[in-house]
């Protein structure tokens, strides 16, 4: 692999044009086919084998008469005059126009007649759309031009229409995090020449990955969320990426290589390192298939293909723009990189191994506290009311909530098959309507032909408050048992705020397989690589470390309200289902790459030499500046999207630049060198039955010690 890699650099290097030319090519097909044929990104709610999933299919097998099944939107209004109430003929009237033109809208299958609050200020207007499959984009569109209508009335919408649908807004996070991650490279390579081509292979990577996601969708459909959180990793493991590679090319020059020569063989030897991180993350985020939840492989098949993309331009195209630099790299100067900088390291890693069981101590107990918040993680999915006021579907939760109760935000659809036992239906609704989590259930709707019944239950409580959860788990496990215990009908919960419960019960049951799996190939991975049983184990083990205290962190910010207002955090929210199993396989692949680029170094010298503590330190001193380089551009773009509205890319940003910034700090730079001093020659211990007829020898990122010459196993052109 090393001589092929090697052949591509430097072909790449000698004919710059012809690479970037074809990845053009390629950029302009995709982005063409995707203007042209792309489909839109949905939202998926269900998950197989969940009662709200049982309830869903039940009311779309009976057809016409069980419109439940579908998506829903609301109409909220209240009058302009705040001293008027909807009683007044004028604003019946209004209402009644308002009604109209929601039933006129395309697919929409009923608009409800309007409902107004005890005290006459809010009015609501139910519309039911059919399941998400038979509906488009332009379907949120024309509800919004509801919002137009001229009318005494202020007219405020909301519902799943909007969860559907309802894009995140992007450009504004990934341009901070571009800003921040310029400054970074720039104080990296003082050159500006240097800083701008990671910068531009990564734009140029992560713009051609999104475009095809539109694409993808005719495969597998992508939730709507996926091209934030793709954009979020896929620039910081695209800048990353380009900067290992760059930073080894500089040093080849240094020693005075020829340009393609120094390209062929940073691909070959950094090249390989990213090869390996790349194969790691995807590999891990390939792993949410587990969960078992399709909206999550989708999203993890997504993310993986943008992180392999980055990887394809990291060996193609950007040692294209190395060879078209040429020895202008280095120059357009802003300062001038001093070649002392390994001292300061050296000094730092020598500090560390001096006092060694003080410092593994003290950031083994740092690691702790800030984990212990997990304890009290509570997942939940953020209602509409934790957006920005400025929203039209925050104003209209406030709205509901205010005129109906906050549970009306988030009824419940009860679905009954009834096909053998039609006299259960009253039984059941006095049963719900009884029960002390219910605040109204609507008549029964029945489909005798089909033999399905629904009822709308509206919770005495919030879309996302613990007790709603307590109440469909009564519901399902207390009351439905009480009635229907000797007749052969069945009831199941179902609904948004249902679904997306069971959703994340789904998730957390599958969480310790996903881990365990995850680990066990890592210690796997790391064993092969590194010829060695202490050390795969003890990263494994510090990777944990790392990962529960960015959760920590996130119950501190999200749950408990720390700080929640520099990141513009309207109230405290639960922590969305799928966010620590998405995280988990993001950060565990991220932090391997740290991983193995520390650990290659100190394994390379450690073989040479035979020395535990002098190769901890060479392998501090060589990678302290590209690691805290490359944390500080990961931590500036994941932090960058916390200023979005969405608080669910608010929790991925966070979340992932506190594990990056703990992962890069503390465990790197402090448990690292302390417990490789503590442990000493038995980190490299590993039974010699298996060194010898069961592990392969695997280099990553190891060159010749004789040098650059012919004697490294590169083949000369």
């Amino acid at each position: 692999m090393r001589s092929t890699l090697y052949r591509m650099g430097r072909y790449a290097a000698r004919r710059p044009w012809v690479v970037i030319g074809a990845w053009l090519v390629i950029a302009a097909l995709v982005v063409a086919a995707s203007g042209a044929f792309g489909k839109k990104l949905e939202e998926s709610f269900g998950a197989p084998g969940v009662d709200s999933q049982y309830a869903t299919d039940l009311l779309s097998a009976a057809g016409a008469g069980a419109d439940q099944a579908g998506l829903t939107a609301k109409v909220v209004v209240t009058p302009l005059d705040e001293k008027a109430k909807l009683s007044s003929p004028e604003l019946q009237a209004a209402m009644t126009q308002l009604r109209s033109a929601a039933a006129s809208l395309p697919h929409v299958l009923e608009a409800g007649e309007p409902a107004v609050s005890p005290d006459g200020s809010v009015g609501l207007i139910r519309l039911q759309y059919p399941v998400l499959d038979e509906l488009e984009p332009s379907d949120l569109e024309q509800l919004k031009t509801l919002s137009a209508v001229e009318s005494p009335l202020r007219i405020e919408l909301g519902g799943d229409l909007f969860y559907a649908f309802e894009e995140a807004p992007t450009g504004l996070g990934e341009a901070v995090g571009l800003i921040a991650a310029m400054v970074i490279l720039l104080l990296a390579f003082g050159s500006i020449i240097a800083m701008g081509l990671p910068i531009g292979m990564a734009v140029f990577g992560l713009a051609l990955a999104i475009s095809s996601l539109s694409l993808v969708t005719y495969l597998i459909d992508l939730p709507s969320w996926t091209p934030v959180l793709g954009s979020m990793v896929g620039l910081g493991v695209g800048i990353d990426y380009a900067l290992i590679i760059v930073t080894r090319h500089r040093e080849y020059l240094a020693r005075g290589l020829a340009v393609e020569d120094s390209v062929g063989r940073a691909v070959a030897t950094a090249g390989r390192a990213v090869l390996f991180a790349g194969g790691t993350v995807v590999i891990a985020i390939l792993g949410l298939a587990v969960a078992g939840v399709p909206f999550m492989t989708a999203g993890g098949i997504a993310i993986s293909l943008i992180v392999l993309t980055m990887v394809l331009a990291s060996i193609t195209l950007l040692p294209a723009f190395l060879g078209l630099a040429g020895h202008w790299i280095n120059r357009l100067r802003v300062r001038r990189v001093r070649s002392s900088h390994g001292v300061g390291w050296a000094r730092w890693a020598g500090h560390v191994s001096k006092h060694a069981v003080a410092y593994a101590v003290s950031a083994t107990v740092l690691l702790l506290a800030l984990a212990a918040p997990v304890l009290a993680l509570r997942v939940g999915t953020p209602d509409d009311g934790v957006l920005p006021e400025q929203r039209t579907e925050r104003r209209a939760y406030d709205l509901v909530a205010a005129g109906f109760g906050a549970g009306s935000n988030g009824p419940l659809v009860i679905a009954v098959d009834i096909s053998r036992d039609p006299a259960v239906v009253q039984p059941l609704f006095e049963a719900v309507r009884a029960d002390r989590g219910i605040a109204s259930v609507a008549p029964p709707e029945v489909n005798a032909a089909a033999g399905v019944a629904s009822l709308i239950a509206v919770p005495t409580t919030g879309p996302q408050d613990a007790a709603t959860m307590t109440t469909v788990e009564r519901l399902r496990a207390e009351v439905f048992p009480s009635v229907l215990r000797n007749s052969p009908a069945k009831a199941h919960v179902g609904g948004q705020t249902a679904t997306l419960a069971d959703v994340g019960a789904k998730v957390n049951d599958r969480l310790p397989w996903f881990i365990g799996a995850v680990i066990l190939l890592s210690v796997v991975l790391l064993t092969v690589v590194f010829r060695s049983v202490v050390v795969p184990l003890k990263a494994a083990l510090m990777n944990l470390l790392s990962i529960g205290a960015s959760f920590g962190v996130l119950v501190m910010i999200f749950q408990w309200g720390w700080a929640a207002d520099l990141i513009g955090l309207e109230s405290t929210v639960p922590i969305l289902p799928f966010i620590p199993m998405f995280m988990f396989a993001v950060v565990f692949g991220l932090s391997m790459d740290y991983e193995v680029f520390l650990l290659s170094r100190i394994r390379e010298e450690y073989v040479r030499t035979r020395d535990n503590t002098a190769s901890t330190i060479h392998g501090i001193t060589t990678t302290g500046r590209v690691i805290t380089s490359a944390a500080l551009i990961m931590i500036a773009v994941f932090v960058s999207f916390s200023l979005a509205d969405d608080p669910t890319a608010k929790m991925f940003g966070l979340g992932l630049a506190t594990a990056v910034f703990v992962d890069a700090t503390i465990v790197r730079l402090v448990l690292v060198p302390a417990l490789m001093k503590l442990l000493g020659d038995a980190n490299w211990w590993t039974p010699a039955w298996a060194a010898t007829k069961v592990l392969p020898e695997v280099r990553v990122d190891v060159e010749s010690r004789a040098g650059v010459g012919a004697d490294d196993g590169l083949v000369s052109e």
